[in-house]
């Protein structure tokens, strides 16, 4: 494979890699600022464990998203890394004793 395809590829790689992170922290923004803040007033008339909805989607809500983007994240990257040839190399060569190193 010549230089400039291994450029090329690994500039397909990152725009791929960069799209995905911009589109996961587009939702997490929307998700706080809509849930938190800009329907605040009319979620805070629905209770929820005796709490203003508002409240579990401002405190909690933006928390249990961002966990939850964690692994689409984890996924989506395992996936793009099995596609570029990417992938982590994990080594258990065992050494002359026959222990893992």
């Amino acid at each position: 494979m010549s230089n400039d395809q291994v450029n090329e590829k690994q500039k397909q790689y990152w725009k791929k890699n960069l799209r995905l992170i911009l589109s996961l922290l587009a939702v997490w923004f929307l998700v706080s600022l809509f849930a938190g803040v800009i329907l605040a007033k009319p979620l805070s008339n629905v209770s929820f464990f005796e709490l203003p909805l508002s409240f579990w989607f401002a405190h909690q809500g933006s928390i249990i998203v961002f966990v939850i983007l964690i692994f689409i994240y984890a996924i989506r990257m395992d996936r793009l890394d099995k596609e570029f040839g990417a992938e982590e190399v994990i080594l258990t060569e065992k050494d002359e004793k026959g222990d893992e190193s």
